[in-house]
């Protein structure tokens, strides 16, 4: 008798941890400190908004979702050496929400060597779209979308004399790529074209010569920090020139970090605003957000709608998401609804959402569409 209750214990305890252990093993390397902390911090909560709620609805095929994010500082080496650690020694599903270009082409040739797809990359960059990356899956629309939609704006409120100032890498490189269509297309060319350190501008020699071009606005395409560094800069030196940016500083955080500067700075966005709740995808991530006593900022809605695919090709990859499986599922992935917006995946197209508007910042650090 005490045998079979022995036997009966084990078994019990036996289920008990292969339940406990039954998690789908996701993970992350982006900036969590350093210069765009605060945006990687807002999207990766974004994320597990919707994450936290699949779990709590029993997760995919009975299996928890767990996200191991590691900080790489925006890195490209660290980044590197995080996703390494991730898909050797954690062996995850699948790799989400990185950030930054040159981190993210970074991990590229690990992706490439084991398989693992990586779901929701928080970078426009080109390079992530043209040539299709195989084990990319992009969700936000290009950054060179972004800038030529930025100098189209400007433009059409009769802004001519345009600055252009963007940090010395590829993200920078990619922003500028769009910011020139957008001039050949209105026929405008630039009073300055600038090109940055992207850890360290030096705005005390930068900002003399935005004022002797007599720039009308600045599109500065950089990091969080650096946009509002050289905005001070700009405001300190007497400079009125209106101040736009990309879609990588569009939180909370970056709103914040301008202080009495924030008033009227457009920020381009690649999602829908935040309070538009007549899109279901927008309404599902306000209802979610309030439950927890936030409130929603464009970087949230970015993870949340990652997060939206990342769980569909994890559901569709079945009870055992390999990462063959869950590539398999994401590139079949046709006019997924996000809740108003739709993402297609082929083996010719990980382009994901086309999607580009614009905001403009207001005085108390909100975005008005």
């Amino acid at each position: 008798m005490r045998t079979l209750q022995k036997i009966s214990a084990g078994v019990a305890l036996t289920a008990l941890l292969s339940a406990a252990q039954a998690q789908i093993l996701i993970g992350q390397t982006a900036g969590f400190s350093g210069t765009v902390a605060a945006g990687v911090q807002e999207t990766t909560d974004g994320a597990k908004l919707y994450l936290d709620a699949i779990n709590a609805r029993g997760g995919i095929h009975g299996q928890k979702i767990q996200l191991i994010s590691l900080d790489d500082k925006l890195d490209p080496q660290l980044a590197a050496a995080n996703a390494r650690k991730l898909i050797e020694e954690q062996n995850v599903s699948a790799l989400f929400l990185t950030r930054g270009t040159p981190p993210t082409e970074a991990v590229i040739p690990l992706l490439d060597k084991y398989g693992v797809a990586l779901v929701g990359p928080s970078t426009g960059a080109m390079v992530l779209h043209r040539p299709v990356r195989r084990n990319v899956f992009n969700v936000r629309a290009p950054y060179q979308r972004e800038a030529e939609k930025a100098i189209a704006h400007l433009v059409s409120v009769g802004i001519t004399k345009i600055a252009v100032v963007h940090a010395d890498d590829s993200f920078g490189a990619d922003g500028l790529v769009g910011a020139q269509k957008g001039l050949d297309a209105a026929k405008v060319k630039a009073v300055l074209l600038e090109k940055v350190d992207r850890s360290k501008p030096d705005f005390a020699a930068l900002v003399p010569k935005i004022a002797q071009s007599q720039a009308q606005a600045v599109l500065m395409i950089a990091s969080s920090t650096a946009v509002a560094e050289g905005y001070a800069a700009l405001r300190a030196a007497g400079s009125t020139a209106q101040m736009a940016t990309l879609s990588n500083n569009a939180s909370a955080g970056f709103a914040k970090s301008l202080g009495a500067n924030a008033r009227g700075v457009i920020v381009t966005q690649v999602f829908p605003s935040e309070r538009a709740v007549n899109l279901p995808l927008v309404s599902e991530a306000q209802d979610l957000a309030k439950s927890r006593g936030k409130e929603v900022s464009p970087a949230m809605l970015e993870g949340f709608a990652a997060a939206k695919v990342l769980v569909e090709g994890l559901r569709r990859a079945g009870p055992k998401p390999t990462r063959e499986r869950i590539h398999a599922a994401l590139e079949g992935l046709q006019k997924l609804d996000l809740g108003g917006l739709e993402v297609s995946y082929g083996p010719d197209d990980h382009t994901g959402l086309d999607f580009a508007d614009l905001s403009i910042l207001g005085a108390d650090g909100k975005f008005r569409r």
